[in-house]
């Protein structure tokens, strides 16, 4: 069963300028991702602020092209789509943002969103089909059509731009949602709605899920499988329970171990002095990326990247377990 879309030893660096000699951050290296088509999971991307996890979520969504590497969609790379390749593409993969407010544009009536894809990938023959699709998928999330279309942006609650945002999903039927901290700026008592929405979109149109956030706790409610990065490569994947529960990689134990647990009795441990995250990203690092903060650092660590190994329950890069 082929990749409905995969990123193949992904490399994006972006310039910081300079005259004589430009500098160059990388936010993502040799980073590799698929989902097969019908494979119908959660997998998580996570990782602190910085890690670049949107940076690959916009690779995958072609909105960056990769410094090196290729993303591809059922085998091509997305660069090389023309017409309808590139339309079915942009209709099979579809995204979610954090801040739904950003991705609606203010002069136009919610209607605009939902609608427009419709009339785009010519899913309705008549404008009449397209608003009872609309309301269709309003439904699914749980809106009355009746209270949303006709009004504005500015008009809704975020958790009713996030559901409309969604709703657009649910009219698309697409293969693959790329989900990028969908509930960060949601409330927290709205939260759980959003994720039970996510959860029904895998269930009934058999669809695969990239949830990005740096928030374990929100992942643990939909996640089957995880990513973990840090500073644009990945330390640790596999299923998401399996690592959660038994960390490996000193810096994903350390990430698991900042998470507050609601226990007054057990005292909050996960504040660590690390060195500046910065000072590492623009270092040229020639071992482990994390080897400058980790509390398990041996000489190796410096001098030699460490290899991607295979152990029985998930894939680390760790000299710690070569």
């Amino acid at each position: 069963m082929e990749n409905i879309i995969e990123a193949k030893n992904v490399t994006k660096k972006f310039s910081l300028g300079g005259i004589i000699k430009k500098k160059y951050v990388t936010a993502v290296e040799d980073f590799y991702f698929g989902m097969k088509e019908g494979t119908q999971k959660v997998v998580t991307l996570a990782g602190e602020s910085g890690s670049g996890k949107t940076t690959i979520a916009n690779l995958l969504l072609g909105f960056i092209r990769p410094t090196y590497g290729e993303i591809r969609y059922r085998g091509k790379d997305i660069w090389k789509l023309k017409g309808s390749e590139w339309r079915k593409y942009r209709r099979e993969v579809q995204a979610v943002f954090q801040d739904p407010y950003e991705s609606l544009n203010p002069f136009y009536k919610i209607d605009n969103v939902l609608l427009e894809p419709i009339r785009k990938f010519k899913l309705a023959k008549s404008k009449n089909e397209a608003v009872k699709l609309a309301s269709e998928a309003l439904y699914d999330v749980g809106l009355d059509a009746s209270e949303i279309l006709g009004k504005y942006p500015h008009q809704l609650s975020g958790g009713q731009r996030q559901r409309a945002m969604l709703a657009r999903v649910f009219a698309l039927r697409p293969e693959i949602l790329l989900a990028d901290e969908p509930v960060s700026m949601i409330d927290v008592s709205l939260r759980a709605d959003i994720l039970r929405i996510i959860q029904k979109l895998e269930k009934e149109f058999e669809l695969s899920c990239l949830y990005i956030t740096h928030d374990l706790s929100n992942a643990y409610c939909i996640s089957d499988e995880i990513i973990i990065l840090y500073l644009g490569s990945v330390m640790e994947q596999g299923n998401f329970e399996t690592i959660i529960n038994n960390p490996k990689h000193p810096y994903v134990k350390m990430l698991i171990s900042a998470v507050p647990q609601p226990d007054p009795k057990n005292r909050w441990k996960g504040r660590v002095e690390l060195q500046d995250i910065e000072i590492a990203r623009l270092e040229t690092i020639v071992g482990c990326k994390f080897c400058n903060r980790c509390p398990e650092a041996m000489p190796i660590c410096s001098q030699k990247r460490p290899p991607w190994i295979d152990l029985e329950d998930r894939k680390i890069a760790c000299h710690l377990y070569a």
